[in-house]
């Protein structure tokens, strides 16, 4: 089996996607979410460690792809809270031997609606088209896993080279069809 885990870090909701890609086709193994529900941070961290560690115990991934960090330059507070569950989630692969890779959130949502600036519902349809799933994944946070999960895949893959968002302008084909 050669498995790519795509988590999407958070404090309260990590959402984690397994996708295996031996056959050349893509199958979706498991996808959920990991909550962060202990009262102090230090028992949170260790709640999302604990949770991607025994994904990774389970599924055995040959990689893990993770969504960049970015926060606004007006709450940095939210950038250091998500660097302690970006942490965790990285020591867990690290302590695998689990090779981390990491993507824009414009990179990811490009790649699989036509726009960086897709909304989330719009990730949801991508995803449930791409995968064959008789729903949304839900909630969100899965999507968005499994996302930067098929991102790595395809970027492997095909070598797609997705150019920033911020220098492409106009409308994409993707969105018309994800509406």
């Amino acid at each position: 089996m050669k498995a790519i885990l795509g988590v999407d870090p958070g404090l309260n909701i990590t959402g984690y996607g397994v996708i295996d890609v031996s056959t050349g086709r893509v199958r979706l193994l498991e996808a959920g979410v990991i909550r962060g529900r202990a009262k102090w941070l230090a028992h949170r961290v260790k709640e999302i460690y604990d949770g991607v560690a025994d994904v990774i115990e389970t599924f055995h991934p040959e990689v893990m792809a993770m969504e960049e960090l970015y926060t606004h330059y007006d709450r940095p507070t939210v950038a250091i809270q998500m660097g302690h569950a970006r942490g965790c989630i990285c020591l867990a692969a690290a302590q695998s031997g689990i090779e981390v890779v990491s993507y824009k959130a414009t990179r990811v949502k490009k790649l699989l609606t036509g726009s960086g600036r897709a909304t989330k519902d719009q990730v949801q349809r991508a995803i449930k088209l791409e995968l064959g799933l008789e729903q949304y994944p839900d909630p969100p946070d899965v999507a968005d896993a499994l996302a930067i999960a098929l991102c790595h895949l395809y970027h492997g893959r095909f070598g797609i080279n997705v150019p920033d968002t911020r220098s492409v302008k106009g409308d994409f084909p993707g969105n018309s069809v994800l509406r």
